[in-house]
């Protein structure tokens, strides 16, 4: 692959795939730290919204996607807010409006893209260098955002109503960290696709949580491991012919189980020790 790398293709497609592990990594943590893993889903579900949007009206993907991603944060947040008992249903609507959207708008829109078949499964070989300039300054909005307000966020992550009766504002974190969550799913579904992007959200910060003693550091090194499984898994897509994002994610998952495998053999090997 030390031949490839001579083409701007192969270069955009590394900086954008270090650059959607960095964002993954870090609002990642935060969705596993409090639970959400299931609303950043719905997120990246209903993104496809904006990918009808923009084909429809012959608009730029990502922009559209970005605005319609954000619309339906802030939908989910201001619905779930309150309510967050019945975060589930509330997601799960908005996750089938969205896509409901997007496939009615794409069925009247005339004639066929194969370049819908990038946002559903990853194409990160066609990412342009105006997406990398893109999602750089992402990353560079998202790392300024967690920095500023780290204290506050790591006390809502940790104890909601303590916080809360501590004058912490989280209402607002909340809308905040949904809207962040938006942001990194539009920079990895060029990466992966709307299907596996929640693959990169959740096994690198899993995998790193019983690890670490803060949430800073379980945000750095779950984006060093998530940079490891983009670079490893295109190697693996360029050495084999394979496609890119669904090997990024296989990669991914079979440390996954690697690690749980040799987690559950430490496990086992302690408790007969024990018992001797």
């Amino acid at each position: 692959m030390i031949e490839a790398l001579h083409f701007p293709f192969i270069q955009n497609a590394i900086l954008a795939g270090v650059l959607a592990a960095v964002a993954c990594g870090i609002i990642g943590s935060l969705v596993v730290v409090n639970r959400s893993v299931f609303m950043a889903g719905g997120i990246a579900h209903a993104a496809y919204g904006g990918v009808g949007i923009a084909f429809f009206f012959a608009l730029p993907p990502l922009p559209c996607i970005i605005a319609f991603s954000l619309f339906i944060a802030m939908i989910m947040a201001a619905l779930t807010v309150k309510r967050r008992g019945r975060m589930d249903t509330i997601i799960g609507v908005l996750w089938a409006v969205g896509m409901a959207t997007g496939i009615i708008l794409i069925d009247l829109t005339p004639g066929y893209n194969v370049d819908l078949m990038s946002f559903l499964f990853g194409s990160i070989l066609a990412v342009s260098s105006s997406d990398v300039h893109i999602m750089a300054g992402l990353v560079v909005v998202i790392v300024s955002v967690v920095t500023c307000f780290y204290k506050e966020l790591l006390s809502v992550s940790y104890d909601r109503e303590f916080s809360q009766v501590r004058g912490v504002p989280v209402v607002p974190l909340h809308f905040l960290v949904l809207a962040l969550v938006a942001i990194a799913v539009v920079m990895t579904i060029r990466l992966v696709g709307l299907i596996l992007v929640m693959a990169l959200f959740t096994i690198a910060p899993y995998l790193v949580e019983r690890y670490v003693s803060s949430l800073v550091r379980m945000m750095i090194w779950a984006s060093l491991l998530n940079i490891f499984f983009v670079l490893f898994g295109l190697w693996l897509s360029w050495r084999f012919d394979l496609t890119s994002g669904a090997t990024i994610i296989l990669t991914a998952a079979v440390f996954f189980v690697v690690f749980e495998l040799l987690s559950w053999v430490v496990r086992s090997t302690k408790i007969g020790s024990v018992r001797r």
